[in-house]
């Protein structure tokens, strides 16, 4: 009997929150959907993308983004799960039945671990995947140019090496009035035009080329005939009706191959990911032994050490057998201006090339770094925002008991609150760690801070906390308050 109980309590939890856990993700993925949507919209203006082109970014968009709904759902709908119990009493009727709160947070635990599984298996088998259709579909549809789109009294340079311009452009969307067109296919500048009193526009071959059928006009064009630099001639062609084909291959979809995005870090799984990093490490020591032996190329010879005062006047002297002035008539035989010019010169430019080849070394070596930290920090996202989902959940139950409110208010200020500040600090630290602030642990630090959080709010929803009711904090204030008049009246006495 017991058992049976225990297992309607788990039943009733998780039909409490499973519902609002599923609603509660797709709504956080539609809205990041909304959020790249809104940072690539004026890549998408104006260009003939297709539903089923648009349609599979966002799908693959959407799984890319999982990762990092799951844990805004699983903390929202804790938190809507647990505030209607307690809003409803059921929580109440729970524990005077004599079950703890940690009892009825086991059967969302577990659902919260398993999502927690299941978030890095996403983050390492199917996020990559879904990365390389995204960006590539993304990247393709970035270098289709916008639809032809020709605008009254405005020059249109859609089209490569042409830009036109019309006065009217009539509603059956191909009459033309006051044509003018440039044409800079010679890289000229403006000495090729075209003008006419009225034209028709139509695309042939499925759209492939445009034909710019023109009627009365005149074509000018300025040329050097080579027989000097101004020796410039204009040539004017008066017409009744001319054609131009245009070609419009830019505005053709691009299909750059998925296997250019391979390569990204952002595209790798968690044993490509090290593998990288590990070929970067060994690049690095490489290079460094590389450069050890390539810098020596830049030296003209080396010199053992010499005793300190080998090159004084009386060290030389005592060696050599020579007197001061001998030495000194020597140096000034030996190194004259020129000569000395010289060597200062050819000195300053071994420095000089030494100095640029070691800060070529330098730039490579930090430039090796810094993609190894990126990858670390690939590396560590795939754990952390798994294991977030279930520090949400620590976070959104004992707060959702506390707080004692369901629906969509309250929960909803309060996840989006955390969420926020979870991000804010992940940011914080992914900052610090490319930029080498600290090491690469910093990525464990957003998790560790909010551990801290659920256990203090476990803490008080097993002593069930008043933490969020008004009510409290007015009691402490007024005793607060009659306290103080207290200590102040028995000083004034």
């Amino acid at each position: 009997m017991p058992l049976l109980r225990i297992k309607k309590i788990d039943w009733l939890i998780l039909k409490a929150f499973v519902p609002s856990f599923f609603l509660t993700y797709c709504v956080v993925v539609f809205l990041l959907l909304i959020q790249m949507v809104m940072s690539y919209l004026d890549e998408f203006v104006g260009k003939d993308i297709g539903v089923f082109t648009f349609s599979k970014m966002l799908y693959y968009f959407a799984l890319s983004l999982t990762p990092m709904a799951l844990p805004l759902a699983i903390l929202l709908s804790a938190l809507m799960a647990y505030g209607n119990l307690g809003e409803h009493f059921e929580l109440t009727a729970i524990k005077s039945a004599g079950v703890s709160l940690t009892r009825t947070l086991r059967p969302i635990g577990i659902f919260a671990l398993l999502v927690s599984v299941v978030s890095f298996w996403f983050s390492n088998k199917v996020v990559p995947y879904a990365n390389i259709k995204a960006y590539s579909t993304l990247y393709n549809v970035k270098q289709t140019k916008a639809t032809l789109d020709l605008k009254e009294g405005i020059f249109y340079d859609g089209i490569p090496n042409y830009s036109i311009k019309v006065s009217k452009k009539y509603p059956d969307g191909k009459s033309l009035k006051n044509v003018i067109i440039y044409s800079h296919q010679d890289f000229r500048g403006n000495k090729d035009v075209v003008i006419a009193d009225s034209g028709r526009m139509y695309t042939i071959l499925d759209g492939s080329y445009l034909v710019m059928e023109l009627f009365n006009g005149n074509a000018y064009s300025e040329y050097n005939d080579g027989t000097g630099q101004s020796n410039f001639k204009f040539v004017r062609n008066q017409y009744k009706k001319t054609k131009l084909v245009l070609s419009l291959a830019a505005f053709r979809k691009s299909n750059i191959s998925d296997s250019l995005f391979r390569y990204h870090r952002l595209m790798k799984n968690v044993v490509e990911l090290r593998k990288e990093i590990d070929s970067f490490k060994r690049e690095m020591v490489k290079t460094k032994e590389k450069s050890k032996s390539e810098v020596s190329s830049y030296y003209v010879h080396h010199q053992k050490p010499l005793p300190q005062d080998s090159f004084s006047k009386l060290t030389f002297n005592y060696n050599l057998h020579f007197s001061p002035e001998q030495v000194d008539s020597f140096w000034q035989k030996r190194f004259d201006s020129i000569t000395t010019t010289f060597i200062l010169q050819r000195a300053l430019n071994q420095a000089r090339s030494v100095k640029g080849f070691l800060e070529f070394r330098r730039s490579n070596l930090f430039h090796r770094i810094n993609e190894i930290r990126e990858h670390y920090v690939e590396l560590h996202k795939k754990f952390t925002f798994a294991l977030a989902c279930f520090m949400m959940f620590l976070i959104g139950a004992p707060l959702g008991s506390i707080i004692k409110k369901g629906g969509l208010g309250v929960p909803i200020l309060v996840s989006v609150f955390f969420f926020i500040l979870y991000y804010v600090v992940n940011m914080l630290f992914e900052k610090w760690v490319k930029e080498g602030v600290v090491e690469t642990w910093g990525m464990w630090m957003p998790n560790l801070i909010f551990l801290f959080f659920g256990i203090f709010f476990f803490n008080q929803a097993r002593k069930d906390s008043r933490l969020f009711e008004f009510e409290m904090y007015r009691i402490w204030f007024e005793r607060f308050s009659e306290k103080f008049r207290k200590n102040k009246t028995h000083t004034t006495q």
